[in-house]
C-alpha cells in the first residue's frame, strides 16, 4: 500500500552509495493499510458447493464426461444440457480481445503490450485495463481470456518477449495479480500461461527445458504461484517439456499447482499440446484445446473402461470445468460475477484510459539538457516552459527567425519508418484488428494543430513481407465497395459462398463455419488503381497450390510447401510468393489470388500489392534535410513482425534495416533530436550517447500517437520504469541461449537472469532494471525497517505470505509534480547475498509529490523474499541472516540501505 504523506522533521539523508548503514530513525507514521494486490478477486455469490458439483457430475455417463474434456471447436468448449452447461467462448487476448473469430470486421480495443503494462509498475492502472478487457470480452460473448503470459524475460532474444511482463518474478507476479483481478471482477476467466519454462520460441512445441528445482521454484514458477494466490481461474499448460516430461503430462500440474498451492480451477492445454491419451489423462491436465481432440475421445473412454485411467480422474476434471462455468455464468443456476453481457465500454472513456496508459508505460531512458518536455525554448508552446534547452545555432529556429518582432511558426520533423505506421501490438496469436490506430505522426499533428508545422519523411523502409490490400487501395469487383471479394469454391470451381471483406488478408474460413469442411479453395480478388507508374510487387500468401493473376495474366502458379508446423506460421504468417509487373498510374488492374486448401495447412490467404520503393539513400537524405530545418526532430524507430513475433526467436538485437544510420544522421543534423524506440523488447542503441533524448514506447496500443504527444509536450509524465535490463550490445552480454541442442535447452544460468546476471558477470548494461527518468528529480531521504522484521521472517510459514512494511522517504527536488517508483531490494548473507547474485527486488511502491514536497512510500515486502528453495529438503527455508534492505530508483542506484536487527 502507498501512503503519500507530508514528512515533519525529516531525518538527515545518509550519504549516497551502498553500505552506508541504517539512516537515523524517522518519525513514526500511520500503520500500513491492507495489501493492494495479491488477494485475488472474490467469486460472485457462493458458487456451487462440492456436493452440488458432485451431484452434477453424477448425472453424466462416461461418454458425456469424456466429451467435456476437449473443446467443441477451435475457441469454444463443449456444452451439456443435462447439467445446464452452455458452451464457453475462448479468446486470445493479452492486449485485446479478438473473439472466437479472426475477422477484420470484428474489431477490438488494443491495449499497450504486456511488457508495457509491467513498465508502468502501476497495479491500479493494470487493474483498470483488466476491467476494460473484461467488458470487451463479454461484449464479444467470451468467457475465458487466454492471458496473462507469466513467462519471464530470460533473454531479450526471445521472440515473444513483448507478450511477457518482466525479467523479475516479483514484478511479474504483482502485475499479473492486478490484471487477473481486473479481468475476473468482470466475470471473465483469466488464464495464467504458459506453465512452465516456456520462455523462448525456437522449437517451442517440442523443446525440453532442463531446469534445476531451485531455479524453477524461485524464478519460473513464482509468478504462477502468485497468480494462484490471486485467485486465477484457469492455468494453461505449455507446449514444451520440463526435465524430460511434456507439460500436459507433467507431475508439476499436480504438485505444486493443484497440491500445495491449492489451485481449484481448470488446467487447459496450449492449442494442440495434449499429444497422448493415458499419460495426459492421468496427469492433472483437465481440458484439451482445440477440440474435439481424437486422443481424448473414444481412446480415452476405452482407457477408462479397461481400468488404465480411473474414472475418478475424469470426475475431478469435469468438476473443475463445471466450477469454472459457474464462475463465468455458463452453468444454469449460477449467474457468475456479472450476469449477462456487460455494456460495451463507453468509447471516449476507453480511449482516455488507453491514452493514459501510453504515458504511464513510456520509459524516458535519457534526457540530456532537459530537452523533454518540449517547450518554448525549443520553439514549441506548451506546459513545459523553462525545461527545454535553447535553440542551437544553425538550425531552423535561428535560420527562419527573420526580423525582430516577426512571428514564426515552429517546425517539428517527425521521421522514421514507425512514425506514420507505428507497431501498436506484437505479432502472432495475440494480434487483433484495432478499432482505430493513432500514429505518432497523427498524434503530434493533432496536439500541435494551429501552433506548429509538422513535416514528415519515412527515411527507411523495413518490411519485407508483402502488404495486404485494404479499403484505401482496393475495390470489391462485384459491389464496387472498398475492400475485396472472397469466394469459397468447391473442387470443381463452383462457388459455394462469397462475401465482401475489408482486408486482403483472410485468416479464417468466412461467415459460414462449415466452409472449412466443404470448400476446396478460396479466391480473393480486387480492383486496384495504382497511383505510381513503375514496377509493382504483387503477392499471394498461403500454403499449398497458389495462383495469382493480374488482368488474366498469370503471375504466379506454384506449390508452397510448409516450412514449419508451428501454429503461428501455419495459421497467421505462412510463406508468400511475389511477382513483379510494370503498371501505369491511373490504369485499373484486376487482381485474383487463389489458394487450394490442404489438411493441416490452415486457411490463411492474402492478396497483397506494394508500389516501387524509393531509393533509400534519397529517402534518408530527405529526412535529414527536414531535420536540419526543424526546431525539433522526432525519430520513431522500431522492430517489425518479421524479426519480433511469436513463433521464432530473434537472431540479432540490432534494429532492422538502416535505422541506426538514419538516427545518427538526423542527430548530426539537429542537436535537438528525440528518438522514440517502438519495440517490444530490448534492441541495441549504438547512438544512445549522441542523442539528447530517448523514449521507449514498447508496443503502446491504439492510442499510441496521442499518448506519446502528451509525453513529448509535458501533458503527461513518462511514468515507465524498465521491467527488464537493456544490453548496450548483445556481443559479450550475459544473455542465455534460446536454441536447444538435440531438443534440450539447458537453463544453465540457474536463477541468475536479468540484472542479477549482469551483476554476477561484472558487466555493465546500457540501462539497468528499474531505470526510468521522469520530468522532475528526487532525493532519497531515509529508510526505516519495521521492528518486527526479524520476528516476522523467523515465524513465517512456507507459503511466504506474511509481510512487513518498509518505509522510504523521498523528496521531489524538481520544479514539476511527479511520480516516483520506489524500489526496495534485499541482500542476504555476510557479503550481501549468500548466492552471489546481488540484491533482488523485494518490493516497490509509487508515490506522487508536488515540487519540494516530502512523501513516504510504504513498501510491502513478503516473507517469501527472505526464503530460498531447498532442493534437498523439498521446501522453503529462511535465507541466512543478516539481511540488508536497499532503496532507490533502479537496481543500480540504491542510495539508501539499512541492515536488519538480526
Amino acid at each position: 500500500m502507498i501512503t503519500p504523506e507530508p514528512v515533519s522533521a525529516p531525518a538527515p539523508a545518509p550519504a549516497p552509495g551502498r553500505g552506508t548503514g541504517a539512516a537515523p530513525r524517522p518519525p513514526a507514521g500511520p500503520e500500513p493499510g491492507p495489501s493492494d494486490a495479491g488477494s485475488g478477486p472474490s467469486d460472485a455469490g457462493s458458487g456451487p458447493s462440492d456436493a452440488e458439483l458432485d451431484a452434477l457430475v453424477a448425472k453424466l455417463d462416461l461418454s458425456a464426461k469424456v466429451r467435456l474434456l476437449s473443446g467443441a471447436s477451435s475457441f469454444r468448449t463443449q456444452g451439456e444440457p443435462a447439467v445446464g452447461l452452455r458452451a464457453m467462448g475462448v479468446s486470445d487476448g493479452p492486449a485485446g480481445v479478438r473473439g472466437e473469430r479472426w475477422d477484420e470486421r470484428d474489431t477490438a480495443l488494443v491495449l499497450p503490450s504486456p511488457t508495457a503494462l509491467a513498465a508502468s509498475w502501476d497495479e491500479d492502472l493494470v487493474g483498470e485495463l483488466g476491467g476494460l478487457l473484461a467488458a470487451e470480452a463479454r461484449r464479444k460473448h467470451i468467457d475465458i481470456l487466454l492471458a496473462p503470459t507469466l513467462n519471464l524475460h530470460r533473454t531479450p532474444a526471445a521472440g515473444r518477449h513483448f507478450e511477457c511482463y518482466s525479467e523479475d518474478p516479483l514484478l511479474t507476479g504483482r502485475i499479473a495479480a492486478a490484471y487477473i483481478g481486473g479481468v475476473q471482477a468482470g466475470g471473465v476467466a483469466a488464464t495464467a500461461k504458459h506453465y512452465v519454462a516456456n520462455d523462448s520460441e525456437t522449437e517451442r512445441l517440442t523443446l525440453d527445458a532442463r531446469v534445476d528445482e531451485r531455479t524453477l521454484r524461485e524464478l519460473y514458477m513464482a509468478p504462477f504461484e502468485t497468480a494462484v494466490r490471486a485467485g486465477v481461474w484457469v492455468v494453461m499448460s505449455a507446449y514444451n517439456g520440463v526435465n524430460g516430461v511434456t507439460m500436459s503430462e507433467s507431475p508439476l500440474l499436480a504438485e505444486p499447482l493443484k497440491g500445495s498451492w491449492g489451485f481449484d480451477g481448470v488446467v487447459v492445454s496450449d492449442w494442440g499440446a495434449v499429444r497422448s491419451t493415458e499419460a495426459a489423462a492421468l496427469a492433472a491436465q483437465d481440458l484439451s484445446m482445440p477440440g474435439p481432440n481424437p486422443l481424448w475421445g473414444e481412446p480415452l473412454e476405452a482407457a477408462v473402461r479397461e481400468g488404465r485411467v480411473p474414472e475418478a480422474a475424469l470426475d475431478d476434471k469435469v468438476r473443475r470445468i463445471l466450477r469454472l462455468a459457474a464462475r463465468v455464468g455458463a452453468l444454469e443456476g449460477f449467474p457468475g460475477a456479472v450476469p449477462g453481457p456487460a455494456a460495451p465500454p463507453e468509447p471516449g472513456a476507453a480511449r482516455a484510459l488507453l491514452r493514459r496508459a501510453v504515458g504511464a508505460a513510456t520509459v524516458l531512458l535519457r534526457n540530456e539538457g532537459g530537452l523533454l518536455p518540449l517547450g518554448p525554448a525549443a520553439g514549441i508552446e506548451g506546459p513545459a516552459a523553462g525545461t527545454a534547452t535553447a535553440p542551437a545555432a544553425g538550425t531552423g529556429a535561428d535560420a527562419e527567425a527573420g526580423d525582430a518582432g516577426t512571428v514564426r511558426t515552429p517546425r517539428i520533423a517527425v521521421l522514421g519508418p514507425n512514425a506514420a505506421a507505428a507497431r501498436v501490438q506484437g505479432g502472432g496469436s495475440a494480434a487483433v484488428f484495432p478499432v482505430e490506430v493513432v500514429s505518432p505522426l497523427d498524434g503530434i499533428r493533432d496536439a500541435l494543430a494551429g501552433t506548429a508545422e509538422v513535416v514528415h519523411a519515412e527515411g527507411v523502409v523495413l518490411t519485407t513481407r508483402p502488404t495486404p490490400l485494404h479499403p484505401g487501395n482496393s475495390r470489391d469487383p462485384r459491389s464496387g465497395e472498398p475492400g475485396v471479394l472472397v469466394r469459397y469454391l468447391a473442387a470443381d470451381g463452383t462457388e459455394i459462398h462469397a462475401e465482401h471483406r475489408l482486408s486482403g488478408r483472410i485468416l479464417e474460413s468466412g461467415d459460414a463455419p462449415e466452409l472449412a469442411a466443404t470448400a476446396a479453395a478460396v479466391e480473393v480478388s480486387a480492383r486496384i488503381t495504382p497511383d505510381v507508374t513503375g514496377e509493382w510487387r504483387f503477392a499471394v500468401v498461403g500454403l499449398g497450390a497458389v495462383t495469382l493473376r493480374a488482368d488474366e495474366e498469370t503471375l504466379i502458379d506454384t506449390y508452397v510447401a510448409p516450412e514449419s508446423r508451428d501454429p503461428t506460421y501455419v495459421h497467421v504468417t505462412p510463406s508468400f510468393r511475389v511477382a513483379s509487373r510494370q503498371v501505369t498510374a491511373g490504369r485499373e488492374l484486376l487482381l485474383v489470388a487463389t489458394r487450394h486448401w490442404e489438411a493441416d495447412d490452415g486457411f490463411a490467404v492474402a492478396l497483397a500489392a506494394d508500389p516501387p520503393r524509393r531509393d533509400e539513400d534519397e529517402s534518408i537524405a530527405e529526412a535529414v534535410a527536414l531535420a536540419r530545418d526543424a526546431d525539433v526532430a522526432v525519430v520513431v524507430v522500431g522492430t517489425t513482425d518479421e524479426i519480433e513475433s511469436e513463433g521464432f526467436d530473434r537472431t540479432s538485437l540490432a534494429l532492422p534495416g538502416r535505422q541506426d544510420e538514419l538516427v545518427a544522421a538526423v542527430a548530426a543534423a539537429n542537436p535537438r533530436t528525440v528518438v522514440i524506440v517502438n519495440s517490444g523488447g530490448p534492441v541495441e542503441l549504438p547512438w544512445r550517447e549522441s542523442v539528447p533524448a530517448v523514449l521507449l514506447s514498447w508496443f503502446p496500443g491504439q492510442e499510441t500517437g496521442h499518448g506519446l504527444a502528451d509525453v513529448l509536450l509535458g501533458h503527461a509524465e513518462p511514468g515507465g520504469r524498465l521491467p527488464t535490463t537493456w544490453a548496450g550490445r548483445a556481443e559479450g552480454a550475459p544473455l542465455p541461449s534460446t536454441t536447444p541442442e538435440d531438443g534440450v535447452l539447458p537453463y544453465g544460468e540457474g536463477p541468475y537472469i536479468g540484472h542479477r546476471a549482469w551483476r554476477g558477470a561484472g558487466a555493465e548494461p546500457a540501462y539497468w532494471f528499474g531505470h526510468g527518468l521522469g520530468y522532475t528529480t528526487w532525493d532519497y531521504r531515509w529508510i526505516e525497517l519495521p521492528d518486527d522484521l526479524a520476528r516476522t521472517v523467523e515465524s513465517a510459514g512456507e507459503d511466504g505470505l506474511a509481510e512487513v512494511t518498509v518505509r522510504v522517504a523521498v523528496r521531489n527536488t524538481g520544479s514539476r509534480a511527479g511520480r516516483e517508483v520506489v524500489q526496495v531490494y534485499l541482500g542476504t548473507g555476510p557479503d550481501g547475498d549468500h548466492d552471489n547474485g546481488g540484491p533482488r527486488l523485494a518490493g516497490f511502491a509509487a508515490v506522487r509529490a508536488e515540487p519540494g514536497q516530502d512523501v513516504v512510500a510504504e513498501v510491502r515486502v513478503t516473507a517469501r523474499s527472505f526464503q530460498r528453495w531447498s532442493t534437498a529438503e523439498g521446501r522453503w527455508l529462511r535465507r541466512p541472516a543478516p539481511y540488508t534492505l536497499y532503496a532507490g530508483p533502479s537496481a543500480d542506484r540504491l542510495p539508501l540501505s539499512a541492515p536488519s536487527a538480526s
